[in-house]
């Protein structure tokens, strides 16, 4: 079981690193230097996202498997990730005609990426989570991203090159998440199937999910939904151009922009061991309003930086290092809480749908609004300049992207700090029918 967790989780989560920090810089460096493609490529392949993980969720469920859609997402996930490639074969004279398409090209492997990693690989994560396991499960899928971040961009650096080789990169991670695909086949059998859960028919089904009235019932799983989400629009803020940041604005070269990223991450996963236990003590709000803060002092941090103020010859500037590594301590901590926390408030009977909602607010709502607030602030506050060869404006983010990013991330504090109530009220419930 755990070789299957952690080999589809974390081939996943490099094919997610590779959508979520190299495409964007993939854009910067072969289409364009803007983020009005940057913010359509998240809109639109979080809109696909959830719309994957609503329809596949929602049939997983009535037919009780998960590891077909597993295989199958996996392996045209790998697929549609090396197509993505193609698009700098275009030629760039008919720039919107090839913005558009790869928008369109994100969102066609983002689709298939959601069908085998959200309501697939994340949904039988559920499946086998129990009360033994829920602290390592709950690492596990914390540690994977981060992982995924610091293997994708240091591999992909490399992969990347000086010579902006970005089909190297898409060919080889396309490849691995192809190759657990196949895994996938052989590895998951018949005794992951669980009994199938039908409200209805299909439609009645699916659409059933868009009645938030059983949702709402359940009001900690509400207000945690609704912190995770601001959260994230500010996390998303300065994530999505985090990358373009450190390599147009601070003039790091790819390579070393994925050790920037990867050795503070690395040195952050570990706060990972001590989460896990905490979690098992059911101490889920307080690691969250921990997050928070933590992740906010990470912001401010990197904020003040200057891009005359760093020696880009020089891997190791302290600054920037402490900031991303504060940065990942929040990030890790807040993701592994809620992961585990949303999980256990799931309805039994609609726990792929329910992936779905998670789906809403972490992915959807935050990268929608987090990426236009981001590529507003980028336009009206960071390096701007008029590139010869098109004649178009050029916009390059700098550090204003960590303060607006960071304020929003604090403002996630005030519906976790109304989640202890609930919390506490459940745990006392729990306690006496043990």
């Amino acid at each position: 079981m755990w070789l299957l967790v952690w080999g589809l989780g974390l081939a996943g989560q490099l094919c997610w690193n590779m959508e979520n920090q190299w495409f964007n810089t993939f854009v910067y460096a072969k289409i364009g230097k803007d983020p009005s493609i940057i913010s359509g490529m998240i809109i639109c392949s979080a809109l696909a996202t959830t719309f994957s993980t609503f329809f596949f969720g929602t049939l997983s469920d009535r037919i009780g498997k998960r590891r077909h859609f597993i295989a199958i997402g996996y392996i045209l996930w790998g697929i549609f990730t090396i197509g993505f490639g193609l698009t700098q074969f275009m030629s760039k004279e008919m720039y919107t005609l090839v913005a558009f398409t790869v928008v369109m090209a994100d969102v066609v492997m983002s689709f298939f990426g959601s069908m085998g990693n959200d309501s697939g690989f994340n949904a039988w994560i559920n499946d086998i989570m129990t009360d033994k396991n829920r602290g390592g499960l709950g690492a596990a899928l914390a540690t994977q991203p981060v992982l995924g971040t610091m293997i994708g961009t240091v591999a992909g650096g490399l992969l990347v090159g000086s010579e902006d080789n970005y089909m190297r990169l898409f060919v080889v991670m396309g490849s691995i998440v192809i190759l657990f695909g196949i895994i996938s086949i052989f590895a998951l059998g018949p005794e992951y199937d669980f009994e199938p859960h039908k409200k209805g028919t299909f439609l009645q089904h699916f659409l059933s999910v868009f009645n938030f009235k059983e949702f709402f019932k359940l009001k900690e799983l509400v207000i945690v939904h609704i912190g995770l989400s601001l959260f994230f629009i500010g996390f998303n803020v300065y994530f999505a151009y985090m990358g373009n940041y450190i390599i147009y604005y601070l003039g790091y070269t790819p390579d070393m922009m994925g050790i920037i990223e990867a050795v503070p991450l690395t040195l952050a996963m570990f706060f990972a061991i001590p989460i896990a236990k905490l979690i098992n003590k059911n101490k889920h709000p307080y690691i969250v309003l921990f997050a928070i803060l933590i992740n906010t002092l990470g912001c401010a941090i990197t904020y003040p930086i200057k891009n005359t103020s760093v020696d880009p010859t020089k891997i190791f500037d302290l600054r920037l290092w402490l900031g991303v590594f504060v940065i990942g301590i929040g990030y890790i901590a807040i993701l592994q809480t809620t992961k585990v926390w949303t999980k256990q408030l799931y309805p039994k009977t609609s726990r792929g749908q329910f992936e779905g909602i998670w789906i809403l607010f972490f992915v959807l709502i935050p990268m929608a609004f987090g990426s236009l607030i981001g590529e507003a602030v980028v336009k009206t506050s960071g390096e701007t300049f008029i590139d010869t060869i098109s004649g178009k404006m050029q916009y390059v983010p700098n550090g204003n992207i960590f303060l607006a990013g960071g304020a929003i991330v604090l403002i996630s504090i005030i519906p976790f700090l109304l989640t202890v109530k609930y919390h506490k009220e459940r745990i006392k419930v729990g306690e006496k029918h043990e």
